[in-house]
């Protein structure tokens, strides 16, 4: 029942409602793109691969954030530099997830699920963190709706496996529902030590589970 859920059922479903939120939302995105293109200037739409359902790589697309401030040395300057007023903005309202619209539509995505991560962190996962992989990543889901950010890395991965292995209907309104308060709120955007969170770089091998 979970497999037909997830396969037949919530694909038609993210389908629908992908197209019609990018109808819906054809003029407020155009404004955000025009907002985005006079603020940070192009290009206006940030491309990077992920992995999505078995690991399985595809081009995420988001609203750019970030200025491409570089050092002397030519190299990127961190991202409390380069995320502007107007970046934090756009996170704390998750307008530059928008255009991730578009990857629900062509079933890259779903609107619940785990999170895309860098596909550099796919050797890093121990065996339980690579579950998170067993279904389509989401425009949100679980540990975003737990804390998001302000959460450590393993707390993430335990969410977003809970979510795997608990998959139905029901969960995904839930945290779709949450996910709005969670907007409202603007909680969770950022760490407490980073401006957007710090790069995972594996697990402990006594902390894995």
């Amino acid at each position: 029942m979970r497999t037909f859920y997830d396969k037949i059922i919530k694909r038609a479903a993210d389908f629908l409602l992908a197209l019609a939120a990018l109808v819906v939302l054809a003029i407020p995105l155009g404004l955000v793109a025009l907002l985005v293109k006079t603020k940070l200037g192009s290009p206006v739409i940030f491309k990077q691969e992920r992995p999505g359902r078995n690991g399985e790589i595809f081009t995420l697309y988001k609203f750019r954030t970030m200025t491409d401030e570089r050092d002397a040395n030519g190299e990127l300057m961190p991202d409390e530099v380069r995320l502007t007023k107007f970046g934090k903005l756009m996170r704390s309202l998750s307008l530059d997830e928008l255009p991730e619209l578009y990857n629900i539509l062509k079933g890259d995505m779903s609107f619940v699920g785990p999170r895309p991560l860098l596909v550099k962190y796919l050797p890093l996962y121990n065996a339980r963190q690579s579950m998170r992989h067993n279904v389509r990543p989401g425009l949100t889901g679980l540990a975003q709706v737990n804390g998001r950010n302000l959460i450590t890395w393993e707390e993430k991965f335990e969410w977003d496996v809970k979510y795997v292995e608990t998959l139905s209907p029901w969960l995904d309104i839930k945290i779709l529902f949450r996910t709005v308060l969670n907007v409202l709120k603007r909680e969770g955007i950022s760490s407490e030590t980073s401006a957007t969170m710090e790069a995972f770089t594996g697990t402990k091998q006594e902390a894995a589970k």
